[in-house]
This record gives structure tokens, sequence and C-alpha cells, in this order.
């Protein structure tokens, strides 16, 4: 059984960071993408960020310019790297890793971790 465990939500003024991780464990054979969502009270939930496995990204333009994503394939760990936060940035933010294990296939979620930018 694979898990993610998130860390690093927390409260952060306007124009702060903060760095997200994302640690998947567990009896994985490969690793595709890794994703970032987030989803604000009373919205659906979006996606923020997401890095293949040869380190391409791509961002909602909300956040392009403010936030990086990158990922430590031997750690199999995902970062979100986030400036200049602003209120709207206020969510719950998830992980996601799509690959494969040994006999199928691999989409897991992580618990998610609150992030809350406020003065």
């Amino acid at each position: 059984q694979v898990q993610l465990v998130e860390s690093g939500g927390g409260l952060v003024q306007p124009g702060g960071s903060l760095r997200l991780s994302c640690a998947a464990s567990g009896s994985i054979f490969s690793i595709n993408a890794m994703d970032w969502y987030r989803q604000a009270p009373g919205k659906e939930r979006e996606l923020v960020a997401h890095i293949t496995s040869g380190g391409r990204t791509n961002y909602a333009d909300s956040v392009k310019g403010r936030f990086t994503i990158s990922r430590d394939n031997a750690k199999n760990t995902v970062y979100l790297q986030m400036n200049s936060l602003k209120p709207e940035d206020t969510a719950v933010y998830y992980c996601r890793i799509v690959g494969a294990v040994v006999g199928g296939g691999l989409d897991v979620w992580g618990q998610g971790t609150q992030v809350t930018v406020s003065s």
C-alpha cells in the first residue's frame, strides 16, 4: 500500500513564503506525474502545479511566477515552494502522484495540509 505524507502548511502573512513537502512510501514501481492541488472553502479543487518524471512543469495562471514545484526522485518526494503568498492562496493543499506499482497502476492523494495567508 502506498501512502503520501504532507507537511509544511501553516499560517503566514501576505507576502510570506511556505514550502510544502509530500513524501510517498510503499511498494512503488515508478512515479510519473506529481501534482499539487488546492481547495478553498466553497470552491472546487483545482490543479496548482504539475511535474512530470522528466521535470517538465505546468502551473495554474494564478500562481505562475510565485510557486515552484520540484521533485526528488530518489526520495519519492515532491515539493511546492510558495512565495509572495496572497490571502486568496488560502486553501487546503493536496499532493497527488500517478505512476505504477507491481501489477497495476498508482493514483493516490495525500491527506491535505492547511495553508492560511492572513495578517
